[in-house]
């Protein structure tokens, strides 16, 4: 089972290949800069991609709907 569920995720997001867009940007920032929105041991997953979908799922990130 992945956290969070990809049916909550698409309530926030419009599809799922926006989602695979900004989860995988978000995914590359966290990478080259360091920043969490989160303190760290709020997180589930310990990889960059699974943190930026959990804050996706938080809505810490904006997500402008067109």
């Amino acid at each position: 089972m992945i956290f969070p569920s990809i049916d909550k995720l698409l309530n926030i997001v419009d599809s799922k290949y926006e989602l695979v867009l900004i989860a995988a940007h978000r995914s590359k920032e966290i990478s080259k800069t360091g920043f969490l929105q989160m303190p760290e041991n709020k997180y589930k997953s310990k990889r960059n991609i699974g943190r930026a979908l959990e804050e996706v799922n938080e809505q810490l990130i904006d997500v402008i709907k067109k």
